[in-house]
């Protein structure tokens, strides 16, 4: 029986994926809103609580949820990896460079399994795109783009509750909202960098667009990245977390020498696909026409499965972390992809505040010196 904590009593989205797999259980729940937690753990019948994270470690769970705010991500994940703990950590990865070498260190160091929780590349039309790169049907694939686009203005101020007449603000003023560049790249970077796999980033530019909208944050309305892959090719990435518009926070493009793909814009737009081999005339035709790509465990997920939150993400993707343990193999998005993805958050940062300066990408690899861990500007 494998016994898991989470760390987070507002970030319950893997709690559905674990209890549907056999030989697991969610043991404990960690908050240090008591009220919330204790309200939290009799809904889902979890039975242990802590307020205090060391507390948690201390018990006989053997793996560790980390779904508290971004800034915790690292030092708790850290503490859990030194307890002989397994650690799923919500994206991202960290908050600062210094950060992702110590995880990676922590990683090498204790040998227990370490998985970002970076549900965006299990969406299952992501994962048939996945199975078509897989079988060629793009051919040679060059260029993707990913869009999160989000109003997430009203989740920097936590409204005045029962223990508080003020309004509080919240970590992502400052966190979020309160950086430059693409401070949140991973649900639009993950599932294309798994499109291009192995490439790795060579370098990352970004432009943002100022402050058009709200001067309340130091936040671009809108930032476009672009990743030059080791390769050549290309990702770009638009991030919009402050613009009053309707919420697009899943586009994905891909183009190759022999197809692409596109995801839906709204209003009723659909995935869609145009195949060279497949298609006589270089027209749209739906995703949904081959459905013999969507991997067969998402064909045979029971209805409790799918209903797991994110079109099924969040139940593939405990699955994944607890085979992982099981079978003590590499995870399906380890630590070195976890750190390069979230590093785009601080070159593009840096590229931004330097008139879209290329920034080049640290080498995250196994077993560097000191000497290897440099970021060249």
């Amino acid at each position: 029986m494998i016994k898991v904590g989470i760390a987070g009593a507002r970030g319950l989205s893997s709690l559905i994926g674990f209890n549907q797999i056999p030989d697991v259980t969610v043991e404990a729940l960690c908050d240090l809103d008591e009220a919330f937690l204790n309200e939290q753990a009799r809904k889902h019948q979890i039975p242990k609580t802590y307020r205090v994270f060391d507390d948690m470690l201390a018990s006989d769970i053997d793996a560790v949820v980390v779904a508290t705010p971004m800034h915790l991500h690292v030092p708790q994940t850290l503490e859990a990896l030194e307890a002989g703990k397994h650690v799923l950590s919500e994206v991202i990865a960290g908050v600062t460079l210094d950060e992702l070498w110590w995880l990676i260190e922590a990683v090498e160091k204790h040998q227990q399994i370490y998985m970002l929780a970076e549900n965006f590349c299990y969406i299952p039309e992501n994962q048939i795109v996945q199975n078509m790169v897989d079988a060629g049907l793009f051919g040679d694939v060059y260029f993707g783009e990913g869009d999160y686009l989000h109003d997430i203005r009203q989740l920097a101020v936590r409204p005045n509750s029962r223990t508080s007449a003020v309004d509080k603000t919240t970590w992502r003023k400052y966190w979020q909202l309160g950086k430059r560049g693409n401070f949140y790249p991973t649900h639009s970077l993950g599932p294309v960098m798994k499109w291009f796999a192995p490439d790795r980033i060579k370098s990352v530019q970004c432009v943002g667009a100022g402050w058009n909208h709200d001067l309340g944050f130091r936040a671009d309305d809108t930032t476009l990245t672009l990743c030059q892959m080791e390769s050549g090719k290309l990702i770009k990435l638009r991030l919009d977390c402050i613009s009053q518009r309707p919420h697009n926070m899943a586009y994905y493009a891909l183009q190759g020498t022999k197809g692409c793909y596109e995801a839906p814009r709204g209003l009723g737009d659909d995935h869609k696909v145009w195949l060279k081999d497949l298609h006589p005339t270089c027209e749209w035709r739906a995703l949904s026409e081959y459905p013999e790509y969507l991997p067969a465990r998402y064909q045979q997920a029971t209805a409790e499965q799918k209903a797991a939150g994110h079109w099924g993400a969040d139940f593939f993707i405990i699955e994944d972390f607890v085979h992982a343990i099981k079978a003590k193999s590499k995870p399906a998005i380890d630590v070195y992809e976890a750190c390069e993805w979230t590093a785009v958050a601080f070159l593009s940062e840096l590229s931004v505040m330097n008139h879209g300066r290329a920034i080049d990408m640290p080498a995250f690899r196994q077993n560097l010196t000191h000497c290897d861990k440099v970021l060249r500007i």
